[in-house]
């Protein structure tokens, strides 16, 4: 069986109390490795590992740093077919998706920040009347904590861990104990690329148990975390006393907007995508469809009638949706489904589990819609985080502006209309980090990502990224004419 080991230090090593946790193939329910399960004594080992190789590390120049950055995106690369069947195995998805999106982002990544850290400039301001130049230095905070989510792995671990190196930090990093493999496959890419041991550092297990000591220990000075807004609060509780500094990307309920003027062909591809894309497990997915009055009934046929076409089955086949995550998972999903029929949802299709052949065991589900009379009801409110959208219709621009806000999120939205003035309009009114027009998770690597309300707190993505794993410093000097 396969053994998922920490990464500290430059070396693959089992935890402390020689804990274990089960890997499980979501795409037919068998236990196909072993995790390690960490503890405090494994992230103090992590942690003293980083402080060690810190002062060296930020001593480097941002060259050297984007050197070595660009040597990891292109192991990345060399192996992507193999990260590729890693992440599907673990997750669940479709390995093609995990081909053409998750891996190759992860290396975009790395690309990325290697790039920006070179464009990330020093501010200069002269005060002529006082003979004074001001200038902030943008410093490196020192060893920092990065926790990513188990939707999209490799993807989002990536996302965290390249700007924090790129700006000079050292970093223990929790990858999700639900999808270890492509995270621990890391350690060998970067060590090839030639980072210093210690730099990086990769401790595997539980939240509450090495999540909670990430956020506890007294020497990691920031945290990046993406998941659970519940998670979130807890983290955000437990890291104020200590003034830690933290960015928090949480949980969405995003809102679709479709105005009958839009360009409908296109809007029901790509809302097929945004609602179902990675079996619903985005947090950017639209999983509340509101449709303009007029063009509702016409949506719903067409709509229902593309959903079921999608084909659900094993992640190495052609197919549109994997397998969920976990059995809990799903049976989340389904609890959530049986809610809204009670509270007065009609189901329109799927709702179902999913048997595949040969593959019994797997955690399957029906791509599902449910017409929804208020979005009161409980599934329009909770994050569901799965193949389930829901559809209901409104009336007027200012409706449909109300319907969208009216949930404690306020991560992405989407607006789908032919008038400029309309989405202008729309788009400023919404509480969203990110709003969409006429598109869905068409990303620029060099803007803000994030969320207001419960969906998070600060910005990931460009330079962002890189203001939050630095502390400015402004230095004042006078001078004489």
């Amino acid at each position: 069986m396969l053994e998922v080991l920490n990464y500290i230090n430059g070396r693959y090593l089992p935890a402390a109390d020689g804990g274990w946790i089960e890997d499980v193939d979501p795409s037919n329910g068998t236990v196909y490795a072993q995790i390690t399960r960490s503890g405090k004594e494994d992230v103090e080992d992590a942690y003293q590992a980083a402080k060690k190789a810190f002062p060296a590390w930020s001593q480097t120049s941002q060259d050297q740093r984007a050197a070595i950055m660009l040597k990891i995106a292109e192991g990345i690369e060399a192996r992507l077919d193999q990260l590729a069947k890693a992440e599907s195995r673990d997750n669940g998805k479709p390995v093609s998706l995990a081909t053409k999106v998750d891996i190759p982002r992860s290396a975009k990544n790395f690309r990325f920040f290697a790039h920006a850290i070179t464009q990330f400039s020093t501010e200069a301001h002269e005060s002529v009347g006082n003979n004074s130049i001001n200038f902030t230095l943008r410093q490196p905070i020192g060893v920092v904590g990065c926790i990513s989510p188990w939707n999209l792995p490799l993807y989002l671990f990536s996302w965290k861990i390249a700007p924090a190196l790129a700006a000079g930090n050292t970093v223990v990093a929790k990858p999700s104990e639900i999808t270890p493999m492509t995270a621990s496959m890391l350690g060998e890419i970067v060590e090839e690329a030639g980072l210093p041991k210690g730099v990086l550092n990769i401790v595997h297990g539980l939240g509450p148990e090495v999540g909670q000591a990430l956020v506890e220990h007294p020497g990691i000075k920031a945290i990046s975390f993406t998941g659970g807004t519940k998670t979130g609060a807890i983290l955000a509780a437990t890291a104020a006393p200590m003034f830690k500094k933290l960015s928090l990307e949480l949980g969405g309920k995003n809102p679709n907007l479709i105005f009958a003027d839009c360009d409908r062909e296109k809007m029901l591809r790509t809302t097929l995508r945004s609602s179902f894309a990675n079996q619903g497990q985005i947090c950017l997915c639209g999983s509340r469809i509101f449709v303009e009055r007029s063009y509702y009934d016409t949506f719903k046929q067409e709509f229902v009638e593309a959903v079921k076409t999608l084909t659900v089955g094993h992640p190495a086949d052609d197919v549109d949706l994997g397998a969920v995550v976990t059995k809990e998972h799903q049976e989340k999903i389904q609890a959530y489904i049986k809610i809204a029929v009670e509270d007065g949802g009609t189901l329109l299709c799927g709702g179902r589990a999913v048997s595949v052949k040969g593959h019994e065991g797997g955690f399957y589900l029906q791509p599902t819609v449910i017409e929804v009379p208020s979005n009161d009801c409980r599934i329009n409110q909770e994050e569901v985080f799965g193949p389930v959208v829901t559809i209901m219709p409104f009336d007027d621009e200012q409706e449909a502006i109300a319907l969208a806000n009216d949930v404690p999120y306020g991560l992405a939205s989407t607006v789908w209309s032919n008038d400029v003035d309309r989405v202008m309009r729309v788009g400023k009114k919404l509480e969203a980090g990110i709003v969409w027009v006429n598109t869905w998770l068409n990303r620029d690597l060099r803007t803000p990502f994030g969320g207001v309300k419960e969906s998070g707190v600060g910005r990931e993505g460009g330079l962002e990224a890189l203001r939050f794993f630095t502390e400015p410093k402004n230095i004042c000097i006078q001078y004489n004419n």
